[in-house]
């Protein structure tokens, strides 16, 4: 077997095996669990994998060539595992997966036999159902450029080149009072016009909120104080005692790359592009008809 650990297919061929399967969950804020279907706790690569936590797998699919290998984890909400709260907040959206084949009694003698991330997760009566995508998965995003107006890129990714940390593009302070979790209101601002962090993210810094972000939808000044509106809640509880981040927001046009970032240089959009319009208009009903340029 290609790539298959010797020692552990020295263990299987003797026909008395011990082995047991392990996971380790790698969630987007770095948070990493280990859990086993063996009945004590084993640990490897710096890794407990925790036994008796309520997790199982069912069958593993696989195939050759391009297709996707796919997987289902189901266990209990508990609060000394996977807890609903962390599910609810979106904690383990886009979490990666590591499966192993694994000898108990030597953990050395061990096989990775899937990795992949969290596709879809259901939760009902105190239980969880994820749905686990192997590496493949990525392979089905459509990719290539979009001609449109709008800048593609997002603010401060490779393409984007904006470095938000430098001064004036984000600030770190704690909020006057938090309504449902999604409208917040800070003192004054200084050195922060309104709109400045519209269409950007406020993100929690401490509390149990903490690395859970929102975007942006509105901001404001209300007589003396600064109003943060996003679109949806933060999914987790974050009150006027816990301190939030801002970050400067863009509206994708060009006029906000070239003033707002000085970036006009590395704008992703098309700008000048011309519409449906401008390319369906009949010649004849152009008011010039000297063979000159429409854009003036």
């Amino acid at each position: 077997m290609s790539g298959f650990d010797a020692g552990l297919q020295a263990h299987l061929e003797t026909g008395f095996t011990t082995t047991c399967r392990c996971w380790a969950l790698t969630r987007p804020d770095g948070t990493v669990l280990g859990f086993t279907d063996h009945d004590c706790q084993l640990e490897f690569d710096g890794i407990k994998f925790k036994a008796n936590t309520g997790l199982s797998a069912l069958a593993l699919q696989q195939s050759t060539g391009l297709s996707v290998d796919n997987t289902e984890a189901i266990g209990a909400l508990t609060d000394a595992a996977i807890t609903e709260t962390d599910v609810e907040a979106g904690r383990y959206d886009g979490a990666e997966i590591r499966a192993w084949l694994v000898n108990w009694t030597d953990v050395a003698q061990r096989h990775l036999q899937f990795r992949g991330t969290i596709g879809e997760l259901r939760r009902s009566g105190g239980a969880f159902d994820a749905e686990l995508r192997g590496l493949t998965d990525a392979l089905n995003r459509p990719l290539g450029r979009v001609y449109q107006k709008p800048c593609t890129a997002v603010l401060g990714d490779r393409d984007c080149g904006v470095a938000l940390g430098s001064p004036g593009y984000s600030v770190e302070l704690m909020p006057v009072s938090v309504e449902e979790r999604r409208i917040f209101r800070f003192e004054p601002l200084a050195g922060f016009e309104p709109g400045w962090f519209q269409h950007g993210i406020l993100k929690a810094q401490t509390g149990r909120a903490k690395g859970l972000s929102g975007s942006i939808k509105r901001d404001y000044a209300e007589h003396d104080v600064r109003v943060i509106e996003l679109w949806h809640p933060i999914r987790d509880t974050l009150d006027a005692s816990d301190r939030v981040m801002l970050r400067a927001g863009c509206d994708k046009r060009s006029a906000t790359c070239r003033a707002k970032f000085n970036n006009l240089l590395n704008f992703q959009g098309f700008p000048d592009i011309p519409g449906d319009d401008w390319t369906l208009t009949d010649p004849a009903k152009a008011g010039d008809l000297s063979g000159g340029s429409r854009r003036k």
